[in-house]
């Protein structure tokens, strides 16, 4: 429930210094205070939780009516003014229990959020393999961040974002998801005016709509950048700021100002490390900004071990064979290294088997189990259809090697 306040004061200064925000106030407003008292002060509201008091940890929100003719001063200044949620909304969670992880004690936690009830907290799969050393690095920054966005980098399909949203659904951590691209700009991460109806069928009005960066600052959200190396590095630049702990300030929404939320997290994706792709297999990739990718610290993800897939694989599809999901497996990594190249070779393929298209694989094969070949009929599906005709043949080569007579 929420209690409405209404002040009477002759000055602004009066009501910071009452409520201890003083130092939250712009001193150009202060030295203002007494002028600006006289047209608006009258209409100076103050919303706050029942439980909020000057000396809790709680959020606080101004709220200023101005009448016709008002300081524009007033306008310009964010009313919003964001504080560090109560501690009772976070909640410590076991490191082994959460996360499938019985060789990590007990005791170490991980913090997150104890609400788990937010919409925009990623959905999770209770067939997930997580792998130690990437959580560990995930869980130290997200306790952690100093500072610093996290940059997770890898091949195509190796668990970049699935990652992230598994370990932040488990910890109720909501995110705000967008996938770069070429065209993309500042403003679809800040926000814009648009036009809308509150109700199908009704006028529409003038409204601005809130970015995801702008969203997860205010709520204490993870920001959750996709294929961030297709951006320009020019627009990327824009997030310096942000990325350093400054308040975002939203100069088309008349100067708002939100500042970051305790929570707030950035982590980004990409095929790249941001210098490029020398291997020019991820078309569209950009070299970013120098200065911009020295505010971020780096962690790769590679394709799973042989024995984290064949566990994914045994959750997944258990009605498979145990040799036709080992025999997957095996193919899985022969494809990768012929992607990937080897001694410093170049690759020889232009398309590799992710985990993704592994599972994909598994599924359709028993999807088709009562077709001829389905193995071959499912890999088709799965992956082949998109290669080289050379490739398609390549690759099937090394099925047969591995399968054998159970190949038809």
């Amino acid at each position: 429930m929420v209690k409405t306040t209404m002040w009477r004061c002759s000055s602004i200064e009066g009501v910071a210094s009452r409520e201890g925000l003083l130092s939250s106030f712009p001193k150009s407003l202060l030295t203002h205070g007494e002028a600006i008292s006289k047209q608006i002060l009258s209409s100076l509201r103050a919303k706050t939780c029942d439980s909020w008091s000057p000396k809790t940890n709680s959020k606080l929100t101004l709220i200023l009516l101005a009448q016709p003719g008002a300081s524009a001063r007033f306008g310009t200044w964010c009313a919003c003014q964001n504080r560090s949620a109560p501690m009772s909304q976070y909640s410590q969670f076991s490191v082994s229990k959460v996360f499938g992880m019985p060789s990590i004690p007990e005791k170490v936690t991980a913090i997150g959020y104890a609400d788990g009830s937010n919409p925009f907290i990623p959905a999770t799969d209770t067939n997930y393999v997580f792998r130690k050393e990437f959580l560990r690095e995930v869980l130290a920054y997200l306790k952690e961040p100093g500072g610093d966005a996290l940059f997770v980098t890898g091949p195509t399909g190796s668990g970049k974002t699935s990652g992230i949203t598994e370990i932040a659904g488990r910890l109720n951590w909501p995110v705000q998801q967008i996938t770069a691209h070429g065209r993309m700009e500042l403003t679809d991460l800040i926000g814009h005016h648009a036009l809308v109806a509150e109700k199908p069928g009704q006028p529409p009005v003038m409204k601005f709509m809130y970015g995801p960066l702008a969203v997860a600052m205010r709520e204490g959200h993870l920001l959750l950048i996709n294929e961030v190396d297709l951006a320009d590095p020019a627009e990327l630049a824009g997030l310096n700021d942000v990325l350093e702990g400054r308040p975002l300030v939203i100069a088309q929404n008349g100067g708002e100002i939100i500042k970051p939320h305790p929570m707030f997290r950035v982590v980004v994706t990409g095929n790249s490390t941001g210098s490029g792709d020398a291997s020019g297999l991820y078309q569209g990739v950009m070299m970013q900004n120098l200065a911009a990718m020295d505010r971020y610290r780096f962690t790769k993800v590679g394709y799973a071990d042989e024995e984290a897939e064949l566990s994914i694989l045994g959750r997944v599809t258990p009605k498979l064979p145990e040799n036709v999901r080992k025999g997957m497996v095996r193919i899985a990594n022969q494809v990768r290294k012929l992607f990937l190249g080897e001694n410093g070779e170049d690759g020889q393929l232009s398309i590799t088997m992710s985990t993704r298209t592994l599972v994909r694989w598994a599924k359709l094969s028993l999807a088709f189990r009562g077709a001829p070949n389905a193995l071959e009929y499912a890999l088709d599906q799965a992956l082949l259809i998109r290669a080289a005709k050379e490739e398609r043949e390549a690759i099937l080569r090394v099925a047969k090697d591995v399968f054998g007579d159970q190949w038809r």
